[in-house]
């Protein structure tokens, strides 16, 4: 990318990826990106779990009833977990490092999507936060909010068309 902004144009999730693991060096990237997000007070209690194991990836895929099937499909994820214990501001912490992640990655070529896990169930009412503590041995003291999925981008999308920006949404000085 030439600049911040044509990446933020760029990037749209991306659910369909080829079957090619990232290189290292890619994944490093990635993960520094998630720490170097900024954090409320300094807390920088975020926790990154990689997994590019296919079955476990598959598993992990089934942790809700909808809208996690990209996951078996991904040569990586990251799940993003929060010791909520050290950062009353965990949500937005979490979001921050998935976001820079995302990002990095559009910069790198590769494609990612955003799985939410955080107050997201499976069918039977089971969280798909237990799901994943389960599978991954993640402690259930630690809230994961999201699942990223990176990988090498099988299908084309769009950039975001900025004529279509919503700024009747934008309030100068008061509402």
């Amino acid at each position: 990318m030439t600049n911040l902004h044509d990446l933020l144009i760029q990037r749209r999730s991306i659910r369909k990826y080829k079957p090619d693991y990232l290189k290292p060096e890619e994944v490093r990237l990635i993960l520094e990106a998630g720490l170097l997000a900024p954090t409320s007070k300094s807390s920088r209690a975020w926790h990154f779990i990689v997994v590019e194991d296919p079955q476990v990836l598959e598993q992990m895929s089934q942790c809700k009833a909808a809208g996690a099937m990209p996951i078996a499909k991904a040569p990586l994820a990251i799940v993003v977990a929060m010791d909520s214990s050290k950062d009353d501001a965990w949500i937005e912490d979490a979001a921050i490092a998935s976001a820079y992640m995302q990002l990095q990655a559009e910069d790198l070529g590769i494609g990612s999507c955003w799985i939410e896990i955080r107050d997201r169930y499976q069918a039977d009412g089971t969280p798909a936060q237990e799901k994943l503590e389960e599978l991954l041995g993640i402690p259930e003291t630690m809230p994961i909010v999201s699942v990223i999925t990176f990988g090498y981008k099988d299908e084309e999308r769009k950039p975001q068309n900025v004529e279509k920006l919503l700024w009747e949404n934008v309030h100068i000085s008061k509402w």
